[in-house]
């Protein structure tokens, strides 16, 4: 067993059966800091310039290059091959880090909001989470999911029956929660056209609506910190995004339900060839089965949390955020980078 850090186990009760859960580095998340701040300063290089795949690229690849470097035996459970168009680097199955650390489970997004970043919008942000090997949920063929998160106020009364229910009811719950008034709510919602009946019941129960293009995962950051002016994520979005947000929500507190939510019939049938119940619903605990969590995200775009990449001469400035679930210890870091380094 490589690496002191190795030495110590513990026991993880996983679907009945126990199974040793090594000790991950406490600072593993300042390591993975170092992968999403490389992949905002390569994607930020494409801010505005309209080409959303060519930034895609250049930020998988800074993010990998970066990630051989760290001590993990880590393995991407769920990549980005639900973007066929260009050649990837970080697919499923996909072996990432130095191999000489402890045996963990990746999920990476190099740009969350992408189509944000090509058209100079803010929120894009590029985020990666860690977990003990075999501990992160992650479903075959799997591209879509139908999700609900709110923040630790809310979460004790976050109850299955809310994604069934007209949202009206939903947000009735949550206003109660945080004692406030439904029209004083803010909801944040993908702009898609599969969400024009659920932003009309939104706005007809008197909540604002803040629509993004893309990228859910800052609308779920948002949600679970205090302030942020977000009160609740509804809609579907992609499932790696859903298991980074899991991740952060270990740490930041908050609650997550969702139940994957196919968009074509091709996914809905490679998913049930699985044999997996597509109307079971999920919880942040059964997609982090393990409370060693470590997330890191870095802001590409100027948003409500992350600042953007900032260019200035031969330097550049980053804004991240690193979590760690099992202390809930949350760090803000800006750093400064020499670019020709």
């Amino acid at each position: 067993m490589p690496g002191k850090q190795l030495t110590c186990l513990k026991l993880l009760k996983k679907e009945g059966l126990e199974v040793e859960e090594i000790n991950l580095p406490r600072n593993l998340g300042l390591e993975l800091a170092r992968a999403t701040e490389a992949a905002a300063l390569a994607a930020g290089q494409w801010m505005g310039l309209g080409d959303a795949l060519a930034a895609d690229q250049a930020a998988t690849h800074a993010m990998n290059e970066v990630l051989k470097t760290i001590d993990i035996d880590g393995q991407i459970v769920l990549g980005e091959e639900d973007k066929p168009e260009h050649d990837l680097e970080l697919t499923s199955a996909r072996k990432v880090g130095s191999g000489q650390g402890p045996a963990v489970d990746v999920v990476v997004d190099p740009i969350d909001g992408r189509m944000q970043l090509a058209k100079g919008h803010p929120g894009a942000i590029s985020a990666i989470v860690v977990a003990p090997r075999d501990t992160i949920w992650h479903p075959p063929h799997a591209i879509y999911m139908e999700k609900i998160i709110v923040d630790s106020q809310v979460a004790p009364y976050l109850v299955d029956d809310c994604l069934d229910a007209p949202p009206a009811w939903t947000l009735s719950l949550v206003a109660r929660a945080k004692g406030m008034k439904v029209s004083n709510l803010t909801v944040f919602v993908l702009d898609r056209p599969r969400h024009a009946h659920l932003i009309a019941e939104i706005r007809a129960a008197g909540a604002h609506v803040i629509l993004h293009e893309d990228g859910d995962l800052a609308g779920a950051l948002m949600v679970c910190t205090h302030r942020s002016g977000v009160d609740v994520l509804m809609g579907t979005g992609g499932v790696p995004e859903g298991l980074l947000a899991a991740g952060a929500i270990k740490a930041l507190g908050g609650e997550f339900i969702g139940r994957l939510n196919p968009q074509s019939e091709a996914e809905r049938n490679a998913i049930q060839a699985t044999g997996y119940d597509i109307r079971r619903i999920l919880h942040s605990h059964d997609l982090m089965q393990s409370k060693q969590v470590f997330f890191a995200a870095t802001g590409v775009t100027a948003g409500a949390l992350l600042r953007g990449v900032i260019f200035h001469g031969n330097k550049a400035e980053t804004n991240s955020l690193i979590l760690r679930s099992e202390t809930g210890t949350k760090r803000v870091v800006l750093a400064e980078h020499l670019l020709e380094k």
